[in-house]
């Protein structure tokens, strides 16, 4: 008998351009694009297999799915499951590491590129007759810079951490990195505390988990720490940093721009003092959804759910 498998919010994963097809091949599925959380429990009640991405499944909804037997997450973060209470339950639970890896790296280098060479509003200019009614053959509307020889400071070193770092290489950057704990691999002269990542660097580029240690990192003596010509990039976790002094360090000049695909609360309220901000580009958490990094994670959901039928479970977290 085929298990029984619930997608509580599969949309954003799938909105209609990639296949569910080998999902509907490993068991009964029924896909949910979203999921209230006043109707968790009676969509999930009879999943032998349940897949989230971002549904809250917490000690109150996983204690009443009895036949539940496997959470399948459809992201790498982890956040939005009581893990302490699966182990309790015996229910293993995977995620999707890697998958979004050259996506988010290309993101950070959208926010840069846009930052340093102006694609977006000179187009507009031109658009809006400034081209037409000028009386030299070029303009800038404003000073445009090379990334060569300019420092980037890369905080977390991970897959996409490296992936930043090789890419800022290529277009013959100076990288500094920081993390946790010191990679045996990383240049002696690559090196930095993050006091010194901050002051030293042109660009500051967030590719860390959120942990209870980090969370609001990036706040007003962070902040001060960086050179007021600076930019900051997060496509990380939005809570790195404090929002509140990120908008008062882009206001008074602090640093010269930020570009966000996270937020702390999201979608963000509309009070937001960012959204206000031009100097603040913020796109709405999509350096992951590239249709190949989509089509990337859904492989790797099923070969996780197939491990898992199969008896040795891979990913689990």
């Amino acid at each position: 008998m085929k298990p029984k498998i619930v997608v509580l919010d599969g949309f954003t994963t799938n909105p209609g351009d990639v296949s569910w097809d080998s999902l509907y091949e490993l068991g009964d599925v029924t896909i949910y694009d979203r999921t209230p959380r006043e109707l968790t429990v009676e969509r999930a009640k009879d999943a032998d297999i349940l897949l989230s991405n971002k549904t809250i499944l917490d000690k109150e909804v996983i204690s009443k799915l009895p036949n539940l037997k496997y959470i399948g997450l459809m992201s790498t973060g982890t956040n939005i499951v009581d893990l302490t209470y699966c182990r309790e339950r015996n229910i293993p639970v995977t995620n999707i590491p890697g998958y979004s890896t050259d996506s988010v790296a290309q993101m950070v280098f959208a926010f840069i590129l846009e930052f340093f060479s102006g694609v977006k509003a000179h187009s507009d200019s031109v658009h809006n007759g400034m081209w037409s009614d000028c009386i030299d053959f070029s303009y800038t509307l404003f000073t445009l810079q090379e990334l060569a020889n300019k420092t980037i400071g890369i905080i977390g070193y991970g897959k996409i951490g490296r992936k930043v770092h090789d890419i800022a290489k290529a277009f013959s950057m100076n990288v500094l990195i920081h993390s946790r704990t010191k990679p045996a691999d990383v240049k002696e002269n690559e090196w930095a505390t993050f006091e010194e990542l901050l002051s030293k660097s042109d660009i500051v580029t967030l590719h860390c988990p959120l942990t209870e240690e980090n969370r609001y990192m990036i706040d007003k003596k962070a902040l001060s720490l960086m050179k007021p010509t600076s930019y900051l990039i997060n496509t990380a976790r939005g809570a790195l940093i404090n929002e509140e002094d990120l908008a008062e360090a882009l206001r008074n000049g602090t640093i010269k721009g930020a570009g966000l695909d996270v937020m702390v609360s999201e979608p963000p309220k509309k009070d937001n003092p960012l959204l206000k901000l031009d100097n603040c580009l913020i796109t709405p958490h999509i350096a992951w959804a590239t249709k190949e990094a989509r089509q990337r994670l859904l492989s790797i959901l099923c070969g996780n759910i197939k491990a898992f039928l199969n008896g040795n479970p891979v990913n689990l977290v």
